[in-house]
């Protein structure tokens, strides 16, 4: 079994919004695939979002507060002097650089590559990849673990519950068409 736990990813804001995908990540990272990295920047975007999103300020940051006890090592701190240094496209992404750089991350995983230029960040000796990109690599890396990992998503999840095949056409649903493909054909 390959063990990818010393993996370290930083997740942008817009792969922890929205939910499916997020507790996809979550569950793969609980499961060891992985190691979740993000920073207060990123979790303040989600926290904006999830209001943004009609969810009350309370339960916005009763999320925030469960991710962060959940994944206790994950929060990312002292990389704000580095921002201001780097040059991206959106320099509103440059704090997402910046933590993954302090914490010697090896992807950022992020559904805007285009903001996150490859030859740049190989500078850094980081990669970008979008969340399908990401997790159907994590899949192939550890297939077993990979689907222990999504059939404990879907026993946990609730409201409504559901089956694995109507889980996979939500992760279809968004933008994890490959991830869902591959876990189908795993099950």
């Amino acid at each position: 079994m390959i063990h990818s736990v010393r993996f370290k990813c930083v997740l942008d804001t817009n792969v922890i919004y929205p939910i499916e995908i997020r507790d996809l990540l979550f569950w793969f990272a609980y499961y060891e695939l992985f190691t979740p990295k993000w920073s207060e920047h990123i979790f303040d975007e989600w926290r904006d979002v999830m209001i943004r999103k009609g969810i009350s300020e309370d339960e916005a940051n009763k999320r925030v507060e469960k991710a962060n006890i959940a994944f206790p090592d994950a929060l990312v701190s002292n990389y704000s002097g580095l921002i201001n240094s780097l040059e991206l496209p959106d320099p509103k992404d440059r704090h997402v650089l910046a933590a993954a750089i302090k914490t010697n991350a090896n992807v950022i995983v992020t559904n805007n590559i285009k903001d996150f230029p490859k030859n740049y960040l190989a500078s850094f000796g980081l990669t970008v990849k979008t969340a399908d990109d990401f997790l159907t690599d994590i899949i192939d890396l550890n297939p077993e673990q990979a689907v222990k990992a999504f059939k404990q998503l879907v026993l946990n999840r609730r409201n409504p519950d559901l089956d694995e095949f109507q889980v996979l056409d939500i992760l279809r649903n968004r933008g994890l068409k490959d991830t869902a493909d591959f876990l189908h054909s795993q099950l």
